[in-house]
């Protein structure tokens, strides 16, 4: 075994720049899930990503249709039927370039400036997912390899994975697996390896207030008839009290808090409050009072305003008493929320608040639950071995602000702990012009896949 994992490594690292060169092959399809015209293109990747499973030696490959963009799966069993079965996730689809003019490099071509890689999607995931393949291959040429795999490749992660938890339900004895390894999350620094065991879910709203037939005269009615603008913003301004914390009904009942390991923890990461105000230039912090910026951000429930839409906003003035009032909100959660609950109170809020005078809608119109993996599972401590053998220190153990829909469903429908890690850094640029990926890590990242998969055995 140790013979194999050391011709594993040198595997990878001769084969180094054709690795880079199948990224960039992956990058020059556009497929960016979210515009219909790219449709094709998402479909181009999914054959890509087929096509390489197949010269891997996988089997049972299939381009398995969804209700969005299409799932690639294939599966390898070499280990024999005794031994762990490791559920690999990824994402092909990327986000839109624009504004495409901010470029500096053609977004869908790779560019190498140094130690960076430019182009849309080497970080945030083609990146990550030919550097799992890669390790993967590594691996299957050395032998030994001691426990199966199977692949889950998704095709629109960025636009929320809007029909993964009806997928997993339906094609959960396909997937069925030991655990799941999900390498789209990411690390602090190049010098910093961390692995991800909690990750916040989401619910997305949009809250429409209806007022007057019509957009008014506001010299004619205002001031008789309620403006749903005004209305729509005291009923966002009552969504917090006075601490910063979400005044809907029960939304706090569920939350799991935090405990004194957990802050412990998270007093090692480098992202203090300091951090947070140079990272945005703002003059001070702001939310729920009795937490750091961090805790705040990777640890408790949120909402916020994402967009506002009521009356006339082009130049010049145009006195109207608009008839409608549109707000988009989202709502980040926390292990042991649910975001249809969380919808339930919403539409309680407004059923309390909301003036008789207006009527109201509330439309759920995203969703994903959130996610907390087990810190000390035998897998969870192979990769943080992996990663100890390659960079040198021990990787800090985070939560993650963010959401990566996948993990929830395959813990709620296939049972199954995910380990979260990742090599894109937080200076990558990824959803923004001039995405990069830092190629040190990367390649360091491969090799910690190798040392992980025969950490395993």
């Amino acid at each position: 075994m140790a013979d194999s994992r050391s011709k594993a490594l040198q595997f990878a690292k001769d084969n180094r720049a054709r690795f880079l060169e199948e990224l960039g092959q992956l990058v020059a399809i556009p497929s960016v899930s979210a515009d219909s015209k790219h449709t094709p293109d998402v479909l181009r990747a999914a054959d890509w990503l087929a096509a390489k499973l197949k010269k891997l030696g996988f089997e049972n490959i299939q381009i398995m249709p969804t209700d969005g963009h299409p799932m690639v799966a294939g599966d390898w069993r070499g280990a024999g039927p005794k031994a762990k079965t490791m559920l690999i996730y990824g994402h092909y689809d990327v986000q839109p370039v624009d504004p495409v003019e901010l470029w500096d490099t053609p977004p869908f071509e790779t560019t190498k400036k140094g130690d960076l890689l430019f182009g849309r999607g080497t970080s945030d995931m083609k990146g990550q997912v030919i550097a799992t393949l890669a390790a993967v291959e590594a691996a299957l040429h050395a032998g030994d390899v001691p426990l199966n795999m199977k692949f889950m490749l998704e095709g629109e992660e960025e636009t929320g994975s809007p029909t993964m938890g009806a997928f997993v339900k339906k094609n959960a004895k396909t997937f069925a697996s030991d655990f799941a390894l999900n390498p789209d999350a990411g690390m602090l620094s190049p010098e910093i390896p961390t692995i991800t065991y909690g990750l916040r879910g989401l619910a997305y709203f949009e809250v429409h207030i209806t007022g007057p037939k019509m957009d008014l005269h506001s010299g004619f009615f205002g001031g008789t008839v309620r403006n749903p603008a005004n209305e729509l913003a005291r009923l966002i301004a009552g969504m917090h009290d006075e601490n910063n914390r979400v005044t809907l009904p029960g939304f706090y009942d569920p939350v799991r808090e935090l405990d004194d390991d957990e802050r412990a923890q998270f007093k090692r990461l480098p992202q203090d409050d300091n951090f947070y105000m140079q990272q945005t230039g703002v003059k001070q912090l702001w939310g729920e009072e009795g937490f750091t910026a961090l805790e705040r951000v990777t640890g408790r429930p949120t909402l916020d305003v994402n967009g506002l839409l009521s009356g006339y906003t082009g130049e010049g003035p145009k006195t109207v008493l608009p008839g409608k009032a549109m707000a988009k909100i989202s709502c980040r959660l926390v292990a042991d929320q649910d975001p249809y609950e969380v919808e339930k109170q919403m539409k309680k809020y407004m059923e309390e608040n909301a003036s008789p005078a207006v009527t109201w809608e509330v439309k759920l119109i995203s969703d994903s639950v959130a996610s907390i993996s087990e810190r000390d599972s035998a897998e969870i401590q192979a990769m943080a071995k992996a990663q100890e053998t390659v960079w040198g220190v021990k990787p800090i153990f985070r939560r993650e602000g963010g959401t990566i829909p996948v993990v929830g469903h395959l813990q709620g429908v296939l049972k199954v702990e995910s380990i979260n890690v990742g090599y894109g850094l937080p200076e990558d640029h990824i959803h923004s012009p001039n995405e990069r990926l830092h190629l040190p890590t990367w390649e360091k990242g491969i090799d910690s896949l190798i040392h992980f998969i025969y950490n395993l055995s």
